[in-house]
């Protein structure tokens, strides 16, 4: 049941981290979002898990309103995490092990030593015609021929063309399975997704978005979306110490990886608030973005890029609960800077 707006309703822009199964962080921040009626979402822009979400809610919002939304995100982390009911995880997940030493299990456990040799000598093209995407089956039941509605927030998703190893962001009608599954395709572990362009006819192999945008933010910055860009990051932007396990080295660098082209991003926002707090814009030259981020870098400190391919319930389930409590922080702190500041210090975090 949503809760009665006693605020006036704000918009907001919704950016969406990838991540893989660490991407049940954003299920959990969404899932608590929707039942705030005061925030209204505008625009949604994700890569990855973060465009999986960015498709739940969407088509959840165009066919059941926020209910819809909700049980579209279940449903497809319910898929994610091969149970039916996340309920009975949930209650289990308090009994569980702590989940840094479920992390440190999964490092040193034999099988999951064994496939992760398995993955760096072998390519998921030695399958042939027996090749089939396992996201596929998630992404159908999401009905995406609603995606490019009018109806509920304008989705943008981003991808990586192979090719020309640029960033590609679909949007509209432009928005189907294909483009979903190219933005969480992981190289190593899927078969490059093949678009075709309606206007040129040349046909792209693509791959995770995450390389070239994770999210992409200028599709956000159009006049007709609200300034507040809310960034659901998954990603910890800092992790203290110096990595010295092949495990803690490989793990920092993927974070590294696929948080640079979102501080190439901030720091060009931070760029473009700074001349227009010192006029030397003509005035409604550029759109001054008002930047908030949702996160939980202590949790996210405790797993790994081991983690993010595993998509255990137990974690799964933390993961969600976690992405609920942080977003009620973040409208406990910050609703009311929402439509007047930023509540990400750009100047101090380039600092």
């Amino acid at each position: 049941m949503a809760k009665k707006p006693s605020k006036p309703v704000k918009k907001i822009n919704l950016a969406l981290q990838g991540g893989g199964a660490h991407g049940a962080f954003t299920w959990g921040v969404l899932d608590r979002m929707l039942e705030y009626d005061e925030v209204e979402i505008a625009a949604i822009s994700g890569t990855s898990a973060g465009a999986l979400n960015g498709a739940a809610l969407k088509s959840g919002l165009v066919q059941g309103g926020r209910a819809g939304a909700k049980a579209a995100l279940d449903g497809v982390w319910a898929q994610m995490g091969a149970v039916s009911d996340m309920r009975l995880n949930a209650w289990m997940s308090q009994f569980g092990p702590t989940t840094e030493l479920f992390t440190k299990m999964m490092q040193y456990t034999v099988p999951f030593a064994f496939l992760d040799s398995i993955a760096t000598v072998t390519s998921p093209y030695v399958y042939g015609a027996f090749y089939q995407n396992p996201l596929n089956d998630v992404v159908e039941e999401l009905n995406c021929s609603v995606l490019g509605a009018e109806d509920g927030p304008a989705l943008f998703i981003s991808t990586t063309n192979v090719r020309t190893g640029k960033i590609r962001v679909f949007s509209g009608h432009e928005v189907n399975t294909d483009v979903i599954l190219a933005s969480a395709c992981l190289p190593e572990l899927f078969q490059a997704v093949q678009i075709t362009d309606p206007v040129t006819g040349v046909t792209d192999p693509y791959w995770d978005g995450g390389y070239t945008g994770n999210p992409a933010l200028f599709p956000l910055f159009e006049p007709e979306f609200p300034a507040d860009v809310v960034i659901v990051n998954i990603n910890p932007l800092e992790r203290p110490g110096t990595p010295k396990t092949p495990e803690e080295i490989q793990n920092r660098i993927n974070e590294i990886s696929f948080n640079s082209s979102l501080l190439r991003e901030l720091r060009a926002v931070q760029f473009v608030r700074e001349l227009i707090a010192a006029e030397r814009l003509p005035q409604g030259t550029m759109k001054d973005v008002l930047v908030h981020m949702i996160a939980d870098d202590t949790l996210m400190q405790e797993l790994s890029a081991r983690t993010k391919l595993v998509p255990s319930p137990l974690i799964l389930s933390r993961l969600k609960a976690a992405g609920r409590a942080a977003c009620d922080t973040f409208l406990a702190e910050h609703f009311d800077d929402l439509g007047e500041r930023a509540s990400v210090d750009l100047h101090e975090m380039f600092a």
